[in-house]
Order: structure tokens, then C-alpha cells, then sequence
């Protein structure tokens, strides 16, 4: 049987400063426990802040956290989920102007695009590469990822967290 603990990381790459004690809270919410984040300057939006957190729940829960996280205003997320044995895992990343993205993910983190889907995709690009390249940047959520790698950048100067001891 697969074990049903999970773990991951909630990167916000931007809240207005007003919004931080609700994100927490809502965070704490999905991990029945509460959370404090370390709240830094967004250098790519001024007013803006940033975090990152490491949690570990019950499988199931980073879908609870961007569950908890949709609908506020000025807010940019992402959320995993490691995939474990016998389970997928997942990336759900949020921005204001496209909403909410989500994909399953294999055990190295790469999203895994359904047989279903990539189907889908050809039957409705024809014989047109282009179209077909479109869809399939669709189907890998390419938007969220343009929209937020400035954001992701300016975490380059953020500390590094030791997770695990080898040996």
C-alpha cells in the first residue's frame, strides 16, 4: 500500500503585504497546523513580498493549499506535491491574469502530459506544426511559466534550506 504522506513546496512569488497573515492562515488550514512564513521584499514588483515553505501533509494536500489560495486578488503561486510510490504528484501555479494551472508530475518533477490530452492536441492542430506547438505549450501550462520566471528569478539571493542529510 502507498503510503499516504506527502510533501512540497508552496512558492508565493508575489502578495500584497495586507494579504500575508490570511495566506498563512489559510496555508495552516489545509495543513491542520499553523504556519508562519519568512516573508521577503518582491524586488520585481515593489510593495509586493515572497516566500517559500516546505510542508509535509497528507496526500491530497497541496490541492487543498491552492484550493485555499484561489481567489485573492494580486496573487502569484505555485504549489507541488511530490509525487511517491504508486502515486502522481502535481503542480498547481496561479497567476492574476490566466488563473489557475494544473498538471500531474512524475517522480523527477516533469509534467506529464495525459495520452488523452496530447490526442486532443493533435486532433485539433490537424497537420499544422504550429498549432500543434501551441497546444502542447498549452498542455504544459507555458503562460504561467513566461508570466512567473521574472518572479522566480528574484529568489536566485534567497537562502539556501539543507532538507536532508545523506549518509
Amino acid at each position: 500500500m502507498a503510503s499516504t504522506k506527502a510533501r512540497g513546496v508552496l512558492y508565493v512569488h508575489s502578495s500584497p503585504r495586507a494579504l500575508c497573515p490570511h495566506l498563512e492562515w489559510s496555508v495552516g488550514r489545509a495543513l491542520e497546523r499553523p504556519v508562519n512564513f519568512q516573508w521577503q521584499e518582491q524586488p520585481v514588483l515593489p510593495g509586493a513580498l515572497r516566500t517559500e515553505f516546505f510542508w509535509e501533509g497528507e496526500r491530497g494536500t497541496a490541492a487543498r493549499i491552492a484550493s485555499g489560495l484561489l481567489g485573492w486578488q494580486h496573487l502569484r503561486f505555485e504549489v507541488t506535491e511530490d509525487a511517491g510510490l504508486g502515486t502522481d504528484g502535481g503542480r498547481w501555479i496561479h497567476t492574476p491574469s490566466l488563473g489557475i494551472f494544473h498538471a500531474q508530475t512524475d517522480t523527477a518533477g516533469n509534467t506529464v502530459i495525459p495520452e488523452d490530452r496530447v490526442r486532443y492536441a493533435m486532433e485539433l492542430a490537424g497537420t499544422s506544426a504550429h498549432d500543434l506547438q501551441h497546444e502542447l505549450r498549452l498542455a504544459l501550462g507555458q503562460a504561467w511559466d513566461d508570466e512567473l520566471e521574472p518572479f522566480r528569478h528574484a529568489s536566485d539571493d534567497a537562502p539556501v534550506i539543507w532538507l536532508h542529510k545523506v549518509g
